[in-house]
């Protein structure tokens, strides 16, 4: 067999795959939407939990979901109509307090997203799914990433070329730097990170998204992007430069002044944006998408989305979380694992 055959043999098995859902903090409302989102639905993807046996039993019961748990094993098949979970911890549910994390359901949040890499390297689910951790939790027990983007390229072999992608219907929006205070943005900002997001961005709308020819509207730093210089030189230094440089098969432009370039690409003149730090893109794109909003990590081997918010303490274990976003993002996953099925195969 030669080994485009086995490329494509290998791509038609991931596409058959479960999708695995990462169970998130156990205190969270992580548990609470899944539950929500299967208990909601008669029929759904393939997805298989990756958590907590124990804790999924005590929210059910806590919150009334009647849903039917089963454990799960690699390579077992998804039954319709129940919610399968591969337990890789052992939290006392005696020891939950919603909001309120501790060691055991910290090192449990990291567990679950350390083995739903491994299953996809072994090819026993075909991607995964997040649901969201607490950065301080991962700090209480000494982990070195700011979060999830940072800890899958570790897991993954990725070193430095990985970026976010919040992603919605009506906008995507891509960061340059991601978890920095705003007083180091501008250090970090250079010709080549720039550049190398932007063909970051062109390779995911086009491999994960099916745009053939994509158009990126690229937003400067500093307000009206500088006015020629008058506001700073990042975009006469940096971006401007990067834009130029770019040869592909997108059209890209830029750099646009912050405060108009999303409601363009929402009017339809960019699919996607690339912004300069984390809330330049993410306040535009929450204000549109904060119900189905969906985290995208770009230029991982292995497909990862996730839910756009976060841990909720403050509404956990109260029922009133909304699924919307995990339901989006599982939607997602499968999207991205279908195109980049078809594209291997083409």
């Amino acid at each position: 067999m030669s080994v485009q055959n086995e490329n494509e043999n290998e791509n038609e098995n991931k596409s058959n795959l479960p999708l695995g859902v990462t169970m998130g903090c156990p205190v969270g409302i992580g548990p609470e939407i899944i539950l929500k989102y299967f208990h909601s639905r008669k029929a759904h993807p393939p997805v298989v939990i990756i958590g907590d046996f124990g804790v999924f039993k005590h929210v059910a019961v806590e919150l009334g979901y009647e849903s039917t748990l089963i454990p799960w094993q690699p390579g077992d098949p998804v039954q319709s109509g129940t919610l399968p979970i591969y337990s890789v911890s052992d939290v006392p549910v005696q020891e939950l307090t919603w909001g309120r994390p501790n060691l055991k359901t910290s090192r449990a949040m990291v567990a679950c997203i350390e083995q739903a890499v491994q299953l996809i390297e072994q090819k026993k689910l075909a991607g995964m799914c997040t649901c969201p951790i607490s950065k301080i939790s991962l700090k209480q027990i000494g982990s070195p990433y700011p979060g999830h983007t940072e800890m899958l390229a570790a897991l993954t072999g990725i070193k430095k070329r990985f970026r976010m992608m919040m992603a919605g219907g009506r906008l995507k929006v891509v960061l340059v730097t991601i978890h920095e205070s705003i007083a180091r943005v501008s250090g970090l900002l250079s010709k080549e990170e720039i550049l190398d997001c932007i063909e970051m961005t062109v390779k995911t709308l086009q491999g994960d998204f099916g745009l053939a020819s994509p158009k990126i509207g690229v937003a400067g730093l500093n307000p009206h992007s500088g006015e020629s210089g008058m506001f700073g030189h990042e975009e006469e230094d940096l971006i401007a430069p990067a834009v130029a440089e770019y040869a592909g098969p997108a059209t890209v432009s830029g750099p646009w002044p912050p405060d108009t370039v999303f409601y363009r690409a929402v009017s339809g003149d960019f699919d996607a944006v690339v912004a300069m730090y984390h809330d330049q893109g993410l306040i535009p794109f929450k204000l549109i998408h904060f119900h189905d909003g969906v985290n995208v990590t770009l230029g991982l081997p292995i497909v990862r989305t996730s839910v756009d918010h976060g841990t909720a303490y403050d509404i956990a274990g109260r029922g009133l979380a909304q699924s919307s976003s995990l339901e989006a993002a599982v939607n997602m996953a499968f999207e991205i694992i279908a195109n980049r099925t078809r594209g291997s195969l083409s």
